[in-house]
């Protein structure tokens, strides 16, 4: 088993399907299925954008208590069929941790990457310095 499948099967959280529904005028809403600890969980939120609506939806289930103090987003190529690269930066008790996630669709690489850093708050894994 390769290094990637053998941290893939560690990770408390596990993206599953992300819908949303964003309309000028309207509250952005969103939609997560996404598991903990192998079990299924779905969660809905209305937000300032479908990425607020996501990181909301996701944190009404988990109640991480995290900071979130870096938000960046990077294609992976030059082209406008690019995947995104989303990295996540969330604070927690003095705790600093990244997350990254990668999508065609910028929404759910935001809700991978955010998912990814809430699996490092939860396991021993990779403490940045804050920097500031």
């Amino acid at each position: 088993m390769n290094a990637e499948g053998a941290e893939h099967q560690d990770n408390q959280f596990q993206f599953i399907s992300l819908a949303q529904q964003s309309e000028t005028g309207e509250r952005p809403h969103a939609s997560v299925v996404f598991s903990n600890a192998g079990r299924e969980i779905k969660a809905s939120s209305d937000g300032n954008g479908p990425v607020d609506a996501s990181f909301k939806a996701i944190e009404s289930e988990v109640k991480s208590g995290a900071e979130m103090v870096l938000y960046s987003v990077n294609a992976i190529s030059g082209s406008t069929e690019s995947q995104g690269e989303v990295t996540v930066r969330l604070q927690r008790s003095g705790r600093v941790v990244n997350g990254v996630g990668a999508d065609p669709d910028i929404v759910v690489a935001s809700a991978k990457a955010y998912l990814s850093a809430l699996n490092k708050l939860h396991s021993n894994q990779e403490v940045v310095a804050a920097q500031g």
